[in-house]
């Protein structure tokens, strides 16, 4: 599970320096300004070019440094990869107020309150500067350009590194819309500094960049994709997957806001037409023919090795820090394993909000009843009982979420805990994590934190309900992809190996069915919906749980298929993005509201509200809870103590854990007749509430849409000119910047 263009081996390195890669001495910057650091960084010699090896020894240093990793919260390099951060933690899939969602705080440029850095990072380490990176990337090509190295090498190199400087790109322009360009390792000048290109500029910069590396990189990977040994490098399809998510994007309201239907058009038939190149490099939707209880769903995230869904793919393995003696062993490893397991399994845990587990869709493919969050989706025929939300739902649902009462196997034993009832044997782990209350007024009260888990999870224990996503689950995968270790410090699943899929071939198919059904072609919109569905574990018998209009309203299929993407991606950092351009916080009803916005700001298309066309729910105004099952009134008054020998049900017997490789219906019977005997569904805080014990709600600004600079950005780079709707942290000057202008 090691690839070594992952993680740089120090060996590998060592023996490269002697063909011209000098050992970094120091990172330091010859100017104060980020965007004009002209500095050799790395100390790389031009002969390093001359030769195969050199080049992808700097080639793989470019992986090293761009590629997603799961072990970082969204940042100025990485994406949201799901846990809870500022991005992720602002959707519908966690509580919990961000910096982006609280109403008690606007984020500016300068001050305590000050917006995130997604432009600058630490401008004197080349692995920590957005425009470092981007600085080695133009070291690099224009490196292998003037070496003589073979022609088949510079374009296998040429081309990947043409993909990592459009994404480095990308991740700026959905941030900021139009950024400066730097396409060249530029000779120092004092006072010259790069002007703001418009957005249109950047997009077009950043397909142009994409369209070069799928062609150089076509020869060798349009045959079925890279050798098993070169798994994991992005390919032709890499490359047009990450372009239709830009075409997508300049599409969506927040660059199109007076829906100008030719962009959908375009994304829609540049799509289309390059989908047969994507599926030529490998992929495809991951399916066995065997998918029981969604277990393809879950496999998918599972696989070893080459795996046809990973179109953009981070590689990590289990091996400890220090072993090989290599550069960043510890970076190797996957921490979402240890994240989401619970603690009594020497995990961290995560919750989920009780928001998404609600929305999520029923048995027959359709929204619960009483949700009010997609009001013109058919609302399911079967009753949702909260009380016990896992009964007839989604296939998805169950490989998403792990409630008290399901098996969540292993493959190891935990350490022994004090007061810990059920020291966990992993092959049979069930999670069992209900609560009781030390007291009455704790009990009764939504802010009450003064509960206790069952199985010594007590005050470590989390809520009612855990993000079960990506999990490798025993009783799916006796192959794991960790080594776990009980005592090790950081948990017995640090040791992970689980690749990242910040790109997977689900969303080259949902990209391409939102772009479908914005261009007017339904009928292509649902097929490709269809084919997600099919794979979920729905038939053409019942339309797999589609409704029969989606082909006649473009309205009520765009929504359909934003759901699909809210359920299908979920905890996987894509929500937020599509929130983002859809406008969902708000419905883009108040750019006239941001000082200094021009007219062409308003939203015009969509009927000047995105929420109210798609008949979708602003999630500005609402609260995100959580959930607990705690023990009925009928046991010990639903009252315990501190210790696990004090939880009511301790000598209740439990049924079985649910076994998601057996049928459900009557397992979860079984379990739902066991929770109405024993356990009720309490509301636990979620969002927040201010000192007088007023709830706080949503409140998400429009100006957080397009971001401004922090002032430490436009300290570093004098004349970097700051977004409309932000001042100026240095002069204090309203931004005059449009990232919309074209």
């Amino acid at each position: 599970m090691y690839n070594s263009f992952n993680v740089i081996n120090m060996k590998s390195t060592v023996k490269y320096m002697g063909l011209g890669l000098v050992a970094v001495m120091g990172l330091s910057a010859c100017s104060d300004n980020f965007l004009d650091d002209k500095k050799n960084y790395d100390n790389v010699t031009s002969e390093i070019y001359n030769y195969e090896t050199g080049v992808m020894t700097r080639l793989n240093q470019v992986y090293y440094m761009c590629l997603p990793d799961v072990n970082r919260s969204e940042d100025w390099r990485n994406p949201s990869v799901g846990t809870k951060d500022d991005f992720s933690g602002s959707t519908e899939e966690y509580s919990g107020l961000t910096s982006f969602t609280n109403p008690t705080i606007e984020l500016t440029s300068d001050g305590s309150n000050q917006v995130g850095d997604y432009i600058e990072g630490t401008k004197t380490n080349i692995q920590e500067s957005v425009y470092g990176r981007i600085r080695d990337i133009n070291d690099l090509i224009a490196g292998v350009e003037g070496g003589t190295c073979s022609d088949a090498v510079k374009a296998k190199a040429l081309g990947q590194a043409h993909f990592f400087r459009a994404w480095c790109y990308y991740l700026l322009f959905r941030r900021y819309g139009g950024v400066p360009v730097v396409t060249e390792v530029q000779n120092p000048v004092e006072g010259v500094h790069n002007e703001r290109r418009t957005a249109k500029y950047v997009k077009d910069y950043i397909l142009s960049e994409l369209d070069q590396a799928a062609k150089m990189l076509a020869p060798y990977t349009m045959n079925g994709g890279w050798d098993a040994s070169d798994f994991g490098r992005v390919t032709t399809g890499t490359a047009l997957a990450l372009k239709g998510r830009v075409l997508l994007l300049w599409a969506s309201p927040l660059f199109n806001r007076a829906n100008d239907v030719s962009r959908w058009e375009n994304a829609y038939e540049t799509m289309k037409a390059e989908k047969d190149s994507i599926d030529a490099c490998g992929y495809s939707l991951y399916q066995t023919g065997s998918n029981v209880n969604g277990s393809d769903f879950a496999m998918q995230f599972l696989q070893p090795a080459q795996n046809p869904e990973a179109v953009f793919v981070t590689l990590y393995n289990t091996s400890a820090t220090g072993e090989g003696g290599g550069l960043g062993d510890a970076d190797k490893n996957s921490s979402w394993e240890r994240w989401v397991r619970p603690k009594n399994t020497t995990g961290s845990g995560l919750n989920a909000s009780a928001m998404i587990v609600d929305e999520f869709p029923m048995a027959d493919g359709k929204i619960p009843a009483g949700t009010g969050t997609y009001t013109k989706l058919e609302t399911s025929s079967e009753s949702y009982d909260k009380s016990v939300p896992f009964v007839s739902r989604d296939p998805r649902f169950y490989r998403t979420f792990a409630f008290p009462g399901f098996r969540w196997a292993y493959n190891g034993t935990g350490a022994s805990k004090v007061n810990n009832l059920y020291p966990d044997d992993g092959a049979n782990y069930t999670l069992w994590n209900y609560c009781w209350f030390t007291t009455v007024s704790g009990r009764d009260d939504i802010e009450s934190s003064d509960n206790y888990f069952s199985d010594g999870l007590l005050n470590e224990g989390k809520s009612g309900v855990y993000v079960r996503k990506r999990s490798d689950d025993y009783d799916i995968n006796k192959s794991p992809l960790y080594s776990f270790i009980a005592t090790n410090s950081n948990g017995g699943f640090a040791h992970s190996g689980q690749q990242y899929m910040e790109i997977r071939y689900a969303e080259v198919i949902l990209n391409l069915a939102e772009a479908a059904c914005g261009a007017g072609h339904l009928d292509e919109a649902v097929k490709y919906l269809q084919m997600i569905r099919a794979r979920a574990g729905y038939t053409a018998a019942d339309n797999y749980g589609l409704q029969a209009n989606l082909t006649s309203d473009q309205a009520t299929c765009m929504s359909a298929i934003l759901y699909e993407r809210q359920i299908e991606f979920a905890y996987e950092g894509k929500r937020y993005e599509d929130m983002h351009r859809w406008l969902l916080f708000d419905g883009g009803a108040y750019f006239d509201q941001i000082p200094g916005a021009p007219a062409s700001w308003k939203l015009t298309g969509w009927g000047g509200n995105t929420c109210t066309w798609l008949g979708v729910k602003p999630l500005n105004g609402q609260r995100r809870e959580n959930m607990v099952f705690r023990v009925s009134n009928d046991f010990s008054n639903g009252l315990g103590g501190i210790t696990a020998a004090s939880d009511p049900l301790k000598d209740v017997e439990r049924p079985a854990g649910v076994d998601l490789r057996q049928p459900l219906a009557s397992q979860l019977s079984t379990l739902a007749a066991w929770y109405k005997a024993h356990l009720v569904r309490k509301t636990q805080k979620g969002d927040g509430y201010d000192s007088a014990h007023q709830p706080y709600y949503v409140h998400y600004y429009p100006t957080y849409y397009l971001l401004g600079f922090p002032k430490k950005a436009t300290d570093d780079a004098k004349g970097l000119a700051q977004t409309i709707g932000w001042k100026d942290g240095t002069t204090g000057a309203e931004g005059t910047f449009d990232p919309l202008a074209e």
